[in-house]
């Protein structure tokens, strides 16, 4: 497996960090993929950057996409607020159609590759409620992939890789750590300021916080 390539779902993040060092470990050879979506700040791009580094990817993309064209979400129109406490149903957070996106241009770059794999650090258990963080939604996304892509035709199986889907955030902390992965270099906040600290009080924030408590690690966040 060693000589085996994988693209990697990148945002700077917690999870996508530790789903690129768990890619690694696994003994694949990684290319780390980031959009530049028109997502409300850009700190999280340079943490994608310092991960991919970090975390030994051979090759790190920012692919350039304006998803604030169509906008709809508190992450891509400045008129939606980011919500400082818990809602009911899907959050205002939720970018419509983002994974589906996100894998699809995955799918391209791993055709050209020859990559047989494509690993994104969606979770079901601490999350805020996305539909395309769901094992059903991967799942099926994988079929499509099969189905759409000439190297499917031609017998080269791709593989879409959840590896924290069923993980809580504790879990996912307690796995990356052990891999070395370095928290003080992501960044999870959907609201964070100028100088990238984040703000404490927005869903990912609270989640990220929880995980680090339960799982007994120090918080490395910068908050503001």
């Amino acid at each position: 497996m060693t000589n085996k390539r994988a693209v990697v779902l990148v945002s700077g993040g917690l999870d996508s960090a530790t789903a690129l060092a768990m890619a690694r470990a696994a003994g694949f050879t990684c290319y780390a993929l980031s959009f530049d979506y028109g997502q409300r700040h850009r700190c999280e791009l340079a943490a994608a950057g310092r991960v991919a580094r970090s975390l030994g990817a051979v090759e790190h993309r920012t692919f350039p996409l304006d998803l604030r064209q169509f906008g709809g979400s508190a992450l891509t129109d400045d008129t939606i607020a980011v919500p400082e406490t818990p809602g009911e149903g899907i959050p205002v957070t939720y970018v419509p159609a983002r994974n589906t996106v996100f894998l699809s241009l995955a799918l391209a770059w791993a055709e050209v590759l020859g990559a047989g794999d494509i690993f994104i650090g969606v979770n079901a258990v601490d999350y805020s409620g996305y539909p395309d963080c769901r094992p059903e939604f991967i799942a099926a996304f994988e079929q499509m992939a099969n189905l759409a892509t000439r190297a499917g035709v031609e017998g080269r199986r791709l593989t879409v890789h959840a590896p924290l889907i069923h993980m809580s955030k504790a879990e996912i902390i307690r796995t990356g750590a052990a891999l070395g992965v370095d928290y003080g270099q992501t960044l999870s906040c959907y609201n964070p300021d100028a100088a990238g600290r984040a703000c404490g009080v927005c869903d990912s924030c609270r989640l990220r916080a929880a995980g680090f408590a339960v799982a007994g690690v120090p918080d490395p966040t910068p908050y503001q």
